[in-house]
């Protein structure tokens, strides 16, 4: 570089060699909205499409929903948007003299997507490259994310124009990569997983969908698009598999009703807690089976459950829900619904232990006393589950059992 340098490169003879040009990054971030307020944004990304990397997205949010977190989704796939239609939403986003505003879904998740400011969601959108790109690229700097926790960007699939402009744009903090088993598409993905290391941005872990279907017959899984290749996959670049999901009808159903939200049985709520944890969320809530202040016998027999919020280690409120009965398998999936963490009783059935592992839920069961004291202990790391199982007795129903 020279020594009368005066760091114009556009007006410099030697700009092309300058050493301390080439070592020197170049920052291509983008301010959000000054009204904006986002803690944490997390990219959904795909090395192809046809594998619900969409339906992904929507779950997540649901599921950061319901751990208590503001959550927005930025959909940025402008050629192929549907995230709209699984939350069944068909008003448009306002435009004002300060910004655009997102839509909110039935349960308060905000959402921006080009369906949403065209005239009729069956309008194609036929555009090159560089214009969906400013586009995806004014959906985070002229719309008002309003005290967002977690904001997902719904990315197309590819490594194309729109992922290289979101990564160079908007300050993600990591990204979820989805595949399905197929083998094409598991080299495929390494492409979108190449090319995030490239832009060193980090992968927070892998999803596979479409992992297997379930026979409602016999119950025996089948591999229906061939032997998974995820394993080999994350290995390969040291990555974790956080979930492999089945195909479910039911799913597809929900997404196609614009019911997604209110899907009961979210099979993405422990890859949310899996975040929670990643990103240094100490939120959390814990439920205790009780009969008032004391922990109750037996879990499906409560009177109530005391439901204590928790930050940082500490707890800063409560609130007791009465038991709104005891009907088989009912009980886990109310609480599940409620967001809690951590599930504490003093006795449990195999049936309401076995649902609470499915959803992510730490149990600890064989306590007893007083509620407060035993979240309180269990803050501090001395209360442990003894497995006081229920089996073959009175209460084996009213237990949680399947």
């Amino acid at each position: 570089m020279s020594e009368q340098c005066d760091h114009n490169c556009s007006s410099c003879a030697q700009s092309q060699d300058c050493t301390e040009k080439n070592n020197t990054p170049q920052d291509f971030l983008k301010p959000p909205h000054e009204m904006s307020s986002v803690k944490h944004i997390i990219g959904v990304l795909s090395g192809k499409g046809g594998v619900g990397k969409s339906m992904i997205t929507s779950l997540l949010a649901v599921s950061l929903k319901r751990l208590g977190y503001r959550v927005g989704i930025l959909d940025a796939d402008i050629t192929g948007p549907s995230i709209p239609k699984a939350f069944g939403i068909r008003e448009k986003a306002a435009i004002t003299e300060y910004g655009t505003l997102p839509v909110k879904t039935k349960t308060g998740i905000d959402i921006m997507s080009i369906n949403l400011l065209l005239p009729k969601d069956t309008d194609p959108v036929v555009w090159r490259g560089p214009l969906i790109g400013q586009i995806v690229e004014q959906f985070w700097t002229d719309v008002i994310w309003d005290d967002i926790d977690y904001l997902l960007i719904d990315m197309p699939p590819g490594t194309g124009d729109v992922p290289l402009t979101v990564f160079q744009s908007i300050p993600i903090e990591g990204i979820l990569v989805i595949t399905s088993p197929q083998e094409l598409v598991s080299m495929i993905v390494q492409k979108a997983v190449k090319m995030a290391e490239m832009m060193h941005i980090p992968i927070l872990g892998l999803i596979e969908n479409m992992s297997y279907f379930t026979c409602p017959d016999n119950g025996k899984n089948y591999a229906v698009f061939g032997e998974s290749h995820i394993e080999e996959i994350a290995a390969a670049h040291r990555l974790k598999v956080l979930a492999k999901l089945p195909i479910d009808p039911s799913l597809t159903a929900a997404c196609d009703e614009g019911s997604i939200e209110f899907y009961v049985d979210n099979p993405l709520a422990s890859v949310a807690k899996t975040l929670q944890q990643t990103k240094g969320e100490q939120n959390m809530k814990i439920a205790v089976a009780s009969e008032n202040q004391k922990i109750a016998e037996h879990f499906g027999h409560c009177r109530n459950f005391n439901i204590f919020q928790i930050e940082n280690d500490k707890i800063v409120s409560s609130t007791s829900v009465d038991n709104p009965g005891h009907k088989p398998g009912f009980l886990p999936n109310f609480l599940h619904e409620q967001g809690v963490n951590v599930i504490i009783a003093g006795g449990m059935g195999a049936g309401a232990i076995e649902i609470f592992q499915e959803k992510g839920i730490e149990i600890i069961i064989g306590a007893s006393g007083d509620a407060t004291e035993a979240v309180n202990a269990y803050l501090e790391g001395t209360l442990k589950s003894t497995g006081s199982v229920c089996q073959d007795h009175k209460h084996h129903d009213e237990c949680g059992s399947r």
